[in-house]
């Protein structure tokens, strides 16, 4: 069983209502999976519920459950503390007594059986004969009747067993577990590492199905996105096919609709092939150090011949991370990936300014000290620490910022016995990190086309290739990038595989006849 990465604890069984024995155990977290009305209102609020967690695990390869846990800081995580530990004094309250009441423990037992028995592979029926039978829940429960329930022994089984089917990652957990003499105490660690075992036997058969789970979840969105065009006003107009019928699902080959029923996807495709004919707007000049980023040629000058099929999807995609949100027509095979797209977005926002904070500081602080990766995660901190105040108040953000790089530069020189800032530099240091508040600020502008830049190569050359060859102002960024990069290839490359055939059509309406052989858009 691989390793999966633990970044949260498991609950406790301690959230039973009212001290009852049974504990709550950590059933991993699904997503809602529901399919869509029988009659949607809509084709926009269908789409959005429809297999959520399938459309996850499908464009995700690195997808894993995660126990979900509120901040022991919030209320709702003081609460449950509160009642794991009631539960826990109450146990201690019932062995502790004359004569012990094992009613609680026993419950505890079972519910360890149970969870030792998920864990079983098919082919592991003896070890499952051999469980069902130390832990029979019957014999148990005589043996307690008669003061004969042996709860240490009973443990020292349950970690025997916990140790052979464990995964590796959790074998110093286990064997923390082997010094614990308070059996209270130790029961409530056995829940907490099976909570994690269990976690761990979700994502093993995820990984093992992965294959499956995408072939599957993009089998199921084109089917159920077919079924829900079908629904919609003039779906029995119907495209003929047939000469594609060899590559795609039945269901698709014998019914797509006319591409009148994709008005919206259709016009981001055709604004998209427009885009690649009309240059970008040059960066105007401006009288500070930074500028020189601006020098750089402009990536997206019109070229004479026309777009290939793959030029334009690449530039739609690009195009949502600048969507307008007042535009309600928003493409229609991209509505379940809408959030997620917003998601990029601002990330891709924050990453712009944070990378355009360095390459100005970078030019006030020289290279021995802005060669030094502890100097630049300062900055980095100081920048990331205001993204959220950024959003509503950038100029107030950019305020703060400015002075915390200043102040950070003037320490960081004077440690290194460096000649200070002249106040004529201090100056200029500050106006230029406060004009990155506004949109139009030179530097910005240049660092959000190379991001950009950055994410068009990702779709055609893969993350890694395209991180050989960063654009100026992007090394110092280039671990977020790379996060960046992987999620927004990860979702194009799924929705790409889902709805290719209708993208198929609607490009060959595009480009001249002589490349329709090329408008075939699988995959990038």
């Amino acid at each position: 069983m691989p390793d999966v990465e633990e970044k949260v604890p498991l609950k406790d069984p301690g959230d039973a209502e009212c001290r009852s024995c049974k504990p709550e155990t950590s059933a991993p977290t699904r997503e809602d999976r529901s399919g869509p009305e029988a009659h949607p209102a809509c084709l926009k609020d269908t789409v959005d519920n429809v297999s959520k967690l399938s459309n996850k695990i499908g464009m995700n390869h690195d997808f894993h459950m995660e126990e979900k846990v509120s901040p022991p800081s919030s209320l709702k995580g003081k609460v449950k503390e509160t009642m794991h530990n009631d539960f826990w004094d109450h146990l201690k309250e019932q062995l502790s007594a004359t004569p012990p009441d094992f009613s609680c423990a026993l419950e505890l037992l079972k519910e360890i059986k149970e969870i030792l028995l998920s864990l079983l592979l098919p082919r592991q029926s003896r070890l499952q004969s051999e469980i069902e039978e130390v832990l029979d829940t019957e014999l148990l429960r005589r043996k307690a009747e008669h003061g004969a329930l042996n709860v240490p022994l009973l443990s020292k089984y349950i970690l025997d067993m916990m140790t052979l089917l464990c995964a590796p990652v959790r074998d110093e957990a286990v064997q923390k577990l082997e010094n614990i003499t308070d059996p209270v105490l130790l029961l409530r660690g056995i829940f907490q590492v099976l909570g994690l075992m269990k976690m761990d036997m979700v994502n093993y058969t995820i990984q093992s199905l992965q294959p499956h789970l995408q072939e599957h979840s993009i089998q199921h969105e084109r089917a159920t996105f077919q079924e829900l065009l079908n629904k919609q006003p003039n779906g029995e107009k119907n495209l003929s096919l047939e000469a594609l019928g060899m590559r795609m699902p039945r269901v698709l080959a014998r019914s797509l609709p006319v591409l009148g029923l994709l008005d919206h996807t259709t016009k981001w495709l055709t604004q998209a092939a427009a885009d690649l004919t009309t240059p970008l707007p040059t960066c105007p000049d401006a009288s500070d150090s930074a500028t020189v980023a601006c020098s750089s040629p402009n990536e997206a000058v019109g070229s004479p011949e026309p777009p290939s099929p793959t030029m334009v999807l690449s530039q739609g995609f690009l195009n949502l991370l600048l969507w307008d949100p007042a535009n309600e027509e928003f493409p229609e095979t991209l509505l379940m990936d809408r959030t997620r797209l917003r998601e990029l977005e601002s990330q891709l926002h924050q990453l712009t300014v944070l990378a355009s904070v360095l390459l100005v500081a970078s030019s006030f602080s020289g290279s021995v000290l802005f060669g030094s990766p502890r100097f630049v995660d300062k900055l980095k901190r100081i920048t990331k620490n205001l993204m959220a105040e950024f959003d509503s108040r950038p100029e107030e953000a950019m305020r703060t910022v400015s002075e915390q790089v200043s102040q950070e530069i003037h320490q960081s020189l004077k440690k290194m016995g460096l000649a200070a800032l002249s106040g004529d530099n201090t100056a200029s240091l500050l106006g230029q990190l406060q004009n990155i508040a506004k949109k139009e600020n030179c530097v910005r502008s240049v660092i959000d086309q190379r991001i950009h830049l950055f994410l068009k190569c990702c779709l055609v050359l893969g993350v890694q290739r395209s991180l050989l060859d960063l654009p100026g102002g992007l090394t110092v960024i280039e671990a977020e990038l790379a996060e960046l990069g992987q999620k927004f290839v990860s979702l194009t490359h799924h929705n790409q595989k889902v709805f290719g055939p209708y993208y198929t059509e609607i490009l060959k309406t595009l480009i001249p006849p002589a490349q329709a052989l090329e408008a075939e858009v699988e995959s990038l």
